[in-house]
């Protein structure tokens, strides 16, 4: 079964507090979701694999750590996931960007694809999917779907906010799928909307709401 992670660090917390307040505009919402994406990278990339090289300091000649030509993909989905891939990229400024676009009808509340556009190595990649939210379940297991189609292996799944729902569903779908989030919320409204949560993500992100 895949692991949940919470990332609970202070920093990521106090962030979070500041991007649900109902007064946050845009501009903090974006500012704020790159930090906490930044902070999160650390978490979602700390067990790279390393090797040994040999350089010269000012001083001597030592044996240092490189990350061992691991390459990343950053898949975000859009929208609002577009809105943590500069995060990560302050880490990673090397890995490539894919998208994948899906939207969830008003009715069912099911995901619809719509574009998808990825590097052409992907399949070698550590792909890291990220979407602020993680609501039903259904966008993110069908963007994993999408990704284990072309080839992919080794997926991760990085999101601010969850609900136990959410969860469930990919982990079911998906049990070698790993997931980041900064909290795991109560549940759903009736509406499919995370609650307590922060509003939708992708309109407060760019101010189409």
């Amino acid at each position: 079964m895949s692991q949940l992670h919470v990332i609970n660090h202070p920093l990521i917390q106090h962030k979070l507090t500041h991007m649900r307040m109902i007064g946050t505009g845009p501009k903090d919402f974006r500012q704020l979701l790159r930090e906490i994406s930044t902070l999160m990278g650390y978490e979602v990339t700390r067990d790279l694999p390393l090797d040994d090289v040999e350089i010269e300091t000012p001083m001597q000649k030592m044996t240092a750590k490189v990350i061992s030509g691991k390459k990343i993909a950053i898949v975000p989905i859009l929208r609002a996931g577009l809105g943590m891939v500069d995060g990560i990229m302050e880490l990673v400024p090397v890995a490539k960007v894919g998208h994948i676009g899906l939207y969830r009808d008003p009715e069912t509340h099911l995901p619809v694809e719509y574009y998808c556009k990825l590097p052409p190595d992907v399949s070698e990649r550590l792909v890291i999917v990220v979407d602020p939210m993680l609501a039903t379940g259904g966008s993110a297991a069908d963007a994993i779907t999408m990704l284990k189609k072309r080839g992919c292996n080794n997926i991760r799944l990085m999101c601010l906010v969850a609900v136990p729902e959410g969860i469930k569903k990919v982990q079911e779908t998906h049990p070698d799928v790993d997931i980041y989030v900064a909290s795991v919320d109560d549940r759903l409204n009736e509406n499919a909307y995370i609650l307590p949560g922060l509003g939708d993500a992708g309109d407060r992100l760019f101010g189409t709401k």
